[in-house]
């Protein structure tokens, strides 16, 4: 599967963005995706991450409640829906995608993980 993600740009503070990631060459529905970013300077961090089918999410404690991750298997796309943007979530965001993983594991394995996008800036100004 290759991944390429969209959405990003500048927003002010207190706003919200949704990111894209879509999804060609294989079976979507067969693979456990993810969100990360990377600020500068910054490792990168997990985010969110969802199942197969949509049914169960894991959020990093940093974006529960503001975030929202979800997948749309039918159009082989998965989202991020990101609101109350602090400039703090400043960093290039990348979707990720393992047909190993789960989702309470894909945070610790970023460096295993088979797929990757090439990742979208979000730039949120103060």
């Amino acid at each position: 599967v290759q991944l390429v993600e969209s959405g990003g740009g500048l927003v002010q503070a207190g706003g919200s963005l949704r990111l894209s990631c879509a999804a060609s060459g294989s079976v979507f529905s067969r693979y456990i995706t993810g969100w990360f970013r990377q600020a500068p300077g910054k490792e990168r961090e997990f985010l969110a991450a969802i199942d197969r089918r949509g049914e169960s999410t894991n959020y990093a404690d940093s974006v529960k409640g503001r975030f929202t991750i979800s997948r749309d298997n039918a159009k082989n796309t998965l989202y991020l829906q990101m609101n109350s943007l602090k400039p703090e979530d400043t960093a290039v965001y990348y979707c990720a995608a393992d047909y190993w993983s789960t989702i309470d594991t894909m945070g610790s394995e970023s460096e295993s993980l088979e797929v990757w996008g090439q990742g979208t800036r979000v730039t949120v100004s103060s």
